[in-house]
């Protein structure tokens, strides 16, 4: 059974686009938004466990160099 997760996003001013662009290469992102709330950007992450969802969040999403801060739900379909 997979992992849903919504990586909620700040990113530096004036880098949503780029953001956006290279957060969708990555794998297990599955959409990616622009919002326009306390968060810049939402993306949807689908991981086949924890260990891989935090690899992803942590070792790929957070290095992304105009990301600032991550907030990740973790999400059970209904």
């Amino acid at each position: 059974m997979s992992v849903l997760a919504f990586v909620m996003m700040n990113v530096k001013v004036g880098t949503d686009r780029d953001s956006v662009a290279r957060l969708r290469k990555l794998e297990g992102v599955k959409e990616v938004y622009e919002v326009y709330a306390v968060y810049d950007i939402v993306a949807l992450v689908e991981a086949k466990d924890m260990a891989e969802l935090n690899r992803i969040v942590n070792t790929e999403v957070r290095k992304i160099e105009t990301v600032t801060s991550t907030n990740t739900i973790i999400a059970e379909k209904a």
